[in-house]
């Protein structure tokens, strides 16, 4: 998916939609179960909001927005659900920063759904820059 198929799914828009690209894969995990897979990417340009203030001389995207990353690819994961609903975060678990994403930099995001209770959706999510994570966390969501 491009941006503009992104757009189908997530209510997200310019300039808070944070993926160019989201690709769903199917894979068989450690236990031999079908999981649905989201790989999703983003390239920092340099000219986002984020970066203006942080920091001046030393652009760095803060860790909320790879946070923001990571979730918008999770909510891809629930395909034509995600189009009439709103997803919030109702929590952010585990989260380990290790490295830092700067301009230039296109940031990898895979992520996937590892419970769900009615509407809540538990996953696990990690973003990397060049095959090193940058950033990784168990995220939670309610679809309203």
């Amino acid at each position: 998916m491009n941006r503009e198929e992104i757009k189908l799914y997530l209510k997200h828009r310019e300039p808070m939609l944070l993926l160019d690209t989201v690709d769903l894969q199917t894979e068989v995990d450690a236990q031999g179960n079908e999981v649905l897979v989201a790989y999703a990417s983003y390239y920092v340009r340099g000219d986002e909001f984020f970066l203006q203030g942080h920091f001046p001389d030393y652009p760095v995207v803060p860790g909320v927005i790879l946070c923001e990353m990571m979730a918008q690819s999770c909510g891809l994961l629930l395909g034509d659900e995600v189009k009439t609903k709103l997803t919030f975060y109702t929590g952010i678990d585990n989260v380990r920063f290790k490295g830092q994403v700067r301009p230039g930099d296109t940031v990898k995001i895979k992520s996937f759904i590892v419970d769900r209770r009615k509407s809540l959706i538990f996953v696990k999510a990690q973003a990397m820059v060049n095959d090193k994570v940058c950033c990784k966390g168990d995220l939670n969501f309610a679809l309203m």
